[in-house]
């Protein structure tokens, strides 16, 4: 992907303003959940689409500590263990205790993510309903892969804070290369200049 066609990134004020504003929508926990998952997860809008409650849920049935994404629900064969956001896990506690009143819900097979009319949604609605979303704030110039591409650039800013490297977060990216992580990381003028300084 060319440089200048490259989803934009959010800034916490917009992640914010998207999270509450799909909240108010039809089904609000739902598209939280969604927004969330790409956004505090990392995950494309196929992974999203293709999540189960048996990899975000533990042996208990409660959410697990890690999303276990296979490698079937994954782009190609990216499948990996994403550390849970406490914000994605309360939210998904929220979703599934909703979803446990449901007749049709089995915990090790449902997908989390549904439509009113089937058991699980496509990675094309998943995409519909960002471009809409963003239409609706005037986000011009976001997409679904806004949040993935914000939480591999938070991810690279923040990494080596906690004792961790570009491969961490190619690993949480589920990237086949270093190569393909660093080009969805947006470059910083401001701290460009002051690791110069530091030279």
């Amino acid at each position: 992907m060319a440089l200048g066609k490259q989803a934009k990134i959010l800034t916490k004020k917009q992640i914010d303003q998207l999270t509450w504003y799909v909240g108010t929508l039809r089904h609000g926990v739902r598209n939280q959940v969604i927004v969330m998952l790409s956004v505090k997860a990392g995950l494309r809008a196929k992974e999203i689409a293709s999540l189960t409650w048996a990899m975000v849920t533990d042996a208990d049935g409660d959410i697990a500590d890690v999303i276990a994404l296979t490698d079937k629900a994954a782009k190609g064969r990216s499948g990996r263990i994403i550390p849970m956001n406490m914000q994605l896990r309360h939210k998904l506690e929220d979703l599934l205790d909703a979803k446990r009143a449901r007749d049709d819900f089995d915990l090790a097979s449902s997908h989390v993510i549904r439509t009113e009319r089937a058991s699980r949604t496509s990675p094309q609605a998943v995409v519909n309903m960002f471009t809409r979303w963003y239409t609706d704030l005037g986000l011009a110039g976001c997409s679904s892969h806004s949040g993935r591409r914000t939480f591999i650039t938070n991810a690279a800013k923040k990494i080596s804070t906690v004792g961790g490297s570009l491969r961490d977060v190619q690993a949480l990216a589920g990237h086949s290369s270093l190569t393909v992580t660093q080009r969805y990381i947006e470059a910083e003028g401001e701290a460009q200049r002051k690791i110069v300084d530091l030279m």
